[in-house]
């Protein structure tokens, strides 16, 4: 009789795998709730922001692909090539992100350590921990794509059912790239250590380089084609962009599946829907139920290797001589103490801070991928100025380019300024009985987290604007105006890190998921629209004589007033904060 009510208990028992969704979903909306009874202002302020920013989206994108409609014979073709490359780009950098959640998720996470030695199967913990990295990988695409889709929809003039069937369609879409990068994820982790394997990564991604060199070269369009035939140099300006339209790739099938929809094709929709469909279905169950042997072996391996480099017989040659000599100051340690003015203790912080960085392959490995997408917006930019004549059109390429820098300068200040408090953890009393302080440690990340983004900035808009071949004193102001911004956006970030931590958290793709991540980007996008158009109204491509006119003076003080503002006051209630903070 026990036995069968034991057995009876089982089989209506949660299995682990819900029991885990459940938990975290609770635990989620229990900290929303929090969140929303703690400051019901603030979280009344980010919902505004939020909706703001996807009717202001919407709005663009609507007015974008009507403008792009209005061609005469062409206007279709320009928005469907659009749709192919845009889900071509989003498909490939879903897929780096996944590949670089799914890692630090699965083997850099205190809960999946934590999992492995509870009595739960490594396939559920695998299911887990690919359902957590698909939400923290792919919130943002959402977030994105869907104005774009509401807009195109409404250009099309679509039925009302065209909006469900393609939210379907992109959950579809997403799994693949969720599953691929899991699975991607884990080889990484099991065969890093391996010669070969760091061989053919290196090679690939050299491979990689130059096959989009050769492919994104533009071909030089004849002058006899430029004024005689529209269609014949439309067809040579999209010939690079073909690549995007190959059968193979998922984002082709899911652009098909949504133009079919929306020209009311239904049959061919629905081809390319199942096509989806199974798909995941194959991979999805292949994951589900094959990769938890290969997590554990793989997450086995990363707890046993002492260094990646390990094989190499330089490195054990170069680890052989340090345990024979004392260890003195390295060259971060040599290169800080030439600064004058910087004490011993800010300096080891400053060290601190660069050694944990450098440690944490998930940091470095986004950057590389960010710096990678700017190598090759940078080296295109010159094909601008062969075709650009018109001062109109070099006037808005050229602000166009400021917000494109601002806005990689939000991205780095979001996810890698931001939770640089939170990542200390509960070792922050370490620091925090210090004779520096708390504030003053603020202070020092600020400085830190200025500097090394006015390097990265400088060097972009500068590089950026020769290759538009701008004149020095425009390239001057564009360098004045986003000094200013990196030093906004870089106190915004420090500050709402310092009001908002996350100290239970080790993963910085979680901590700036959160609800202070998701402010901070709200605001730095809102800051970056609102000083990109006051900068274009002050200096309207007339260098310093623009600033004479009491207009050009009016928005330009504007922009350093919004300025001292936003970047000010966030820092100085960050301030108060830890003054206050109770170790």
């Amino acid at each position: 009789m026990p036995d069968t009510e034991s057995s009876r208990h089982a089989a209506h028992a949660p299995s682990p795998l819900r029991l885990l969704v459940r938990v975290h979903l609770r635990s989620a909306w229990r900290r929303l709730r929090a969140i929303g009874q703690h400051s019901r202002l603030l979280t009344a302020v980010i919902a505004g922001f939020i909706a703001s920013y996807l009717v202001l989206a919407f709005l663009l994108f609507f007015a974008g692909l009507r403008f792009i409609e209005k061609f005469p014979g062409l206007g279709t073709l320009l928005s469907e090539r659009l749709m192919f490359l845009l889900f071509f780009f989003l498909f490939v950098l879903l897929l780096l992100s996944n590949l670089v959640v799914s890692y630090s998720n699965l083997f850099r996470n205190r809960e999946s350590a934590y999992l492995l030695s509870l009595p739960v199967s490594t396939h559920t913990i695998f299911q887990w921990k690919m359902i957590e990295s698909t939400v923290l990988a792919s919130w943002a695409f959402l977030f994105l794509i869907a104005p774009l889709v509401a807009a195109f929809g409404m250009t099309r003039e679509v039925s009302w059912h065209f909006y469900p069937v393609t939210t379907a369609v992109v959950a579809l879409f997403i799994l693949l790239p969720a599953v691929a990068g899991s699975f991607l994820a884990v080889q990484t982790a099991r065969y890093m250590d391996r010669r070969l394997f760091q061989i053919l990564v290196v090679a690939s991604l050299l491979l990689v380089v130059l096959v989009t060199a050769v492919i994104l070269r533009p071909e030089p369009i004849p002058e006899d084609l430029q004024e005689t035939r529209v269609l014949a140099v439309l067809d040579k300006l999209l010939t690079k962009t073909k690549f995007s339209q190959i059968p193979f790739w998922p984002s082709h099938w899911l652009t098909r599946s949504i133009l079919h929809w929306s020209e009311g094709a239904l049959s061919g929709a629905g081809f390319y829907i199942l096509l989806l469909l199974s798909y995941v279905m194959f991979f999805g169950t292949l994951a589900c139920s094959r990769m938890g042997g290969l997590f554990y072996a793989a997450s086995s391996a990363v707890q046993s290797r002492g260094s990646v480099l390990g094989r190499w017989g330089w490195f054990r040659a170069r680890q052989k001589r340090n345990r024979n000599h004392h260890f003195g100051p390295g060259l971060l340690e040599r290169a800080l103490a030439l600064l004058p003015g910087l004490s011993s203790s800010a300096r080891a912080l400053v060290i601190k801070d660069a050694r944990m960085f450098w440690r944490d392959t998930t940091q470095w490995a986004q950057s590389l991928v960010l710096f990678g997408l700017l190598a090759v917006y940078i080296f295109n930019l010159r094909h601008f100025t062969q075709q650009l004549t018109n001062p109109f059109w070099v006037h808005l390429v050229s602000y166009l380019n400021l917000g494109a820098c601002s806005l990689n300068l939000a991205t780095l200040t979001t996810r890698f300024v931001y939770p640089q408090f939170s990542l200390e953890g509960k070792r922050l009393w370490i620091v925090g009985m210090t004779p520096l302080g708390l504030p003053r440690i603020l202070s020092i990340k600020l400085w830190l987290a200025a500097v090394t983004a006015e390097i990265v900035t400088l060097g972009l808009i500068s590089l950026s604007c020769y290759m538009l071949q701008m004149p020095l004193s425009q390239t001057a102001f564009f360098a004045c105006a986003v000094t200013i911004m990196t030093l906004t956006l870089t106190s915004l970030a420090v500050g709402l890190g310092a009001l908002y931590p996350n100290f239970r958290e080790e993963n910085a793709s979680k901590i700036v998921s959160g609800f202070g991540g998701t402010f901070c980007l709200v605001l730095s996008f809102l800051y970056i629209l609102a000083s990109v158009i006051l900068l274009a109204l002050s200096s309207p491509w007339g260098g310093a004589r623009a600033l004479s006119s009491p207009r050009a003076l009016l928005c330009f003080g504007g922009f350093l007033l919004l300025s001292l503002l936003l970047g000010g006051v966030p820092y100085r209630l960050g301030l108060r904060r830890v003054r206050r903070f109770e170790m």
